[in-house]
């Protein structure tokens, strides 16, 4: 018996030497996969280039010899808004995020000092393009994103691997009806200043360009939006913006041209649309499919800025996106 025993304790000893050995392995797995998504949250640098007297702050990660992703942010956000997608996609494609003049961490010169208009930023853009020696890109455009975007993509139709649009119009349909009394204050700029301003850039239409129409306004952060009030209520922002809200109008304008390039050069292109964005409709999603009928469009439940709610969805999306196009 005493033998059985002395046996049975051996077994027992083995089994637990086993399992302790078992649970260091899944501790080390563990650990090993924490330290490799640290190293590439890590992969994401902190950066500033100085263009004609002006300092554009912009994120960059992985390889520069592998494909670029340039992210083009909306208002009034900055490169920020990407962060999940940069430290997500950087470990196999070179990702590049910059703030706009007036936003972020860009430098932010007087209304009275800079020309704060769409054509304006763009030339800042194409700068900043060529003195990264970007020759091909993907373009991931969000809200202003969308018309900073077409316009680079006018200038270098050859530089243009693919186009991913969020939320980011080109066509009238696009428009919801919020967009009548702005193009009031576009018809007469000194008589709706003050009530634009007022509304345009308060606490409560910051909130909701987040939360939008969302039955589950519970998984938007409200970190996102309190940051972005706190921006717009820095000195001088206020009037950076409304010049280059009030240029606006030139976007619409040129939409019939884009509608054009779209339908001539047939780039590839991922549509992802939040529905519950109050200023842009889910019409407007579908009108690029119109202009290039290949194009692959995903209506998610989220709003306007759609990686608030649907994150992790929007990440699947890109990558197998990139991934069947061969990109």
């Amino acid at each position: 018996m005493k033998k059985k025993n002395r046996t049975l304790k051996k077994i027992l000893l083995a089994a637990l030497l086993i399992v302790s050995s078992m649970n260091t392995i899944f501790a080390q797995s563990e650990a090993k996969t924490l330290i490799e998504k640290n190293n590439t949250i890590s992969n994401i640098l902190y950066k500033t280039i100085e263009i004609d007297g002006q300092s554009i702050f912009y994120r960059e990660g992985g390889q520069n010899n592998k494909q670029t992703i340039l992210f083009l942010h909306g208002f009034p956000s900055s490169s920020r808004m990407w962060q999940p997608l940069l430290e997500n996609l950087s470990a196999d494609y070179h990702v590049i995020a910059p703030d706009y003049i007036g936003f972020g961490h860009s430098s932010q010169p007087d209304a009275t000092n800079f020309n704060y208009t769409f054509d304006n930023l763009t030339e800042y853009i194409d700068k900043f393009i060529s003195r990264l020696s970007l020759e091909k890109i993907i373009l991931v455009q969000q809200d202003y994103g969308g018309p900073i975007g077409m316009r680079i993509a006018e200038k270098h139709p050859e530089k243009i691997q693919a186009i991913i649009i969020q939320n980011a119009v080109s066509h009238k349909e696009g428009l919801s009806p919020l967009w009548e009394s702005r193009k009031a204050f576009w018809a007469d700029r000194e008589k709706y200043y003050d009530a634009v301003k007022n509304v345009f850039l308060s606490f409560e239409t910051t909130k909701q360009r987040h939360i939008g129409s969302s039955p589950t306004p519970e998984k938007i952060n409200p970190d996102t939006y309190t940051d972005e009030y706190l921006f717009l209520s820095k000195q001088g922002i206020a009037e950076i913006q409304m010049n280059l809200f009030y240029d606006y109008q030139s976007n619409i304008k040129l939409y019939p041209q884009w509608q054009q390039w779209l339908k001539k050069n047939q780039p590839k292109m991922l549509i992802i649309w939040g529905k519950y964005d109050p200023s842009f409709a889910v019409e407007g999603a579908w009108k690029y499919k119109e202009d290039v009928p290949n194009a692959e469009v995903h209506i998610l439940e989220a709003g306007h800025f759609a990686l608030d709610e649907a994150e992790n969805e929007i990440k699947l999306l890109i990558r197998n996106f990139l991934k069947k196009n061969q990109l």
